[in-house]
């Protein structure tokens, strides 16, 4: 009696402890996406600025030239 008791007892445990994989390796995932798409939203942007701003300075400066 004592033996089926404890078996049953580590059958729910494994169970729970299966969920709890799971559970973590969702978690894992969605923070793993969460720092790439951040990654992304910060990282694109100022790869963009570094073409961009040149190009705003070139033309600013050439239409401070055309005033003079």
């Amino acid at each position: 009696m004592e033996d089926q008791e404890f078996q049953r007892r580590m059958d729910e445990m494994e169970k729970k402890l299966d969920a709890v994989y799971a559970s973590s390796e969702q978690m894992r995932k969605f923070f793993l996406w969460t720092v790439i798409v951040s990654i992304a939203v910060f990282v694109l942007p100022l790869i963009g600025l570094l073409f961009a701003v040149p190009s705003f300075i070139s033309t600013y400066s050439s239409i401070g030239n055309i005033g003079m």
